[in-house]
């Protein structure tokens, strides 16, 4: 049904709820999220000459420099998380509006870490073939893939996120073709938001130059030996329209689920050094519904058109929730921003 704008209003706790509507992006019918497996095939010999890597038609270092010398919240940081929390921040605890001097006010994400410094590498140990320091070198590049793909600077303002697409293996032909079309001629089929977060830099600029992050990286020792690495990771990112002068701060929530794998050399076709990613999902919270220029589109309070809400209420700071396909073929809402 439609729904209506809305504006800043009163929660039932009586606390200011200053952004509520319409922003969960509606991508490949499910609403705000998009998720892409990738299934590799059974191992064989490489001497054999046989391909050994298949894949369904897929998708696919740097740290933000310096910190936003104007947020004044005072607010305890949050210690590195090691487990899905048991439930989603408390809103009583966060009560004020972004501003250019503080962004991230009025919520959780002032407790999170500063950009890369919120992409926590667990302790390396050995697993399978590999020892404890190959898989801490693993890590660090899954560490560089992330970071690059939604930290950049450069990436943020739409450019090729080059040292992220030169960590994925180059034998993985599909995922990587899929990503050069997405980047050089996105629609729905072909979408570089699948992996990498973009803003127009025609319709908005980040506030300072920190975004916060927060999330968690797993691994374990998946099939036929192989290390399977989990990252789970929200990034909030506060934006004023590109029009000189602009100052009404709204921000994006993204959160990002990758799955990467390393497999044997001398039983795959695979290439050293590189990762293989065997799955990623996003959820979106606040961006423009059925946008496919290869950009997320934050919405402003001051001047939300009316959209189609057919999904329920999320709140994309709920780390508590693993992604799940509930908001699928919807529009929804967040409850806050």
């Amino acid at each position: 049904m439609k729904r209506k704008p809305q504006g800043p209003g009163k929660q039932a706790d009586g606390t200011e709820d200053w952004f509520t509507g319409p922003a969960w992006r509606d991508r490949d019918g499910r609403g705000a999220r998009r998720r892409k497996r990738i299934r590799i095939g059974a191992a064989v010999i490489v001497a054999a000459g046989a391909a050994v890597l298949v894949l369904n038609p897929g998708d696919i270092r740097s740290k933000l420099p310096g910190r936003l010398g104007g947020d004044t919240t005072a607010a305890a940081p949050l210690p590195p998380e090691t487990a899905a929390p048991g439930a989603a921040p408390a809103d009583e605890a966060f009560p004020a509006t972004p501003t250019l001097a503080a962004p991230f006010a009025g919520s959780p994400a002032v407790r999170y870490a500063d950009g890369a410094a919120g992409i926590v590498l667990p302790d390396a140990r050995p697993v399978g073939r590999l020892s404890k320091d190959e898989v801490a070198d693993v890590l660090r590049k899954v560490r560089e893939l992330l970071t690059d793909a939604n930290l950049n600077p450069r990436t943020l303002r739409g450019e090729r996120p080059t040292a992220a697409l030169d960590l994925i293996d180059p034998f993985q032909t599909d995922v990587r073709e899929d990503v050069a079309k997405g980047l050089a001629k996105p629609d729905r089929d072909h979408d570089p938001l699948r992996l990498f977060t973009r803003f127009d830099p025609h319709e908005v600029r980040l506030v300072g130059d920190v975004v916060k992050t927060r999330g968690r990286i797993t691994f374990k020792e998946g099939r036929d030996g192989a290390l399977a690495v989990h990252t789970d990771h929200t990034f909030v990112y506060p934006v004023v329209r590109a029009a000189p002068g602009a100052s009404e701060v709204t921000r994006t929530v993204v959160r990002r689920v990758v799955d990467v794998e390393i497999n044997d050399p001398a039983r795959f076709r695979v290439t050293p050094g590189k990762l293989a990613l065997t799955g990623y999902d996003s959820d979106f919270g606040n961006n423009a519904c059925a946008v496919y220029d290869g950009f997320l589109h934050p919405q402003f309070p001051d001047s939300r058109a009316a959209a189609e809400a057919s999904g329920p209420a999320t709140d994309p700071y709920d780390r508590s929730k693993e992604l799940r396909d509930e908001k699928a073929g919807a529009c929804g809402t967040v409850s806050r921003i």
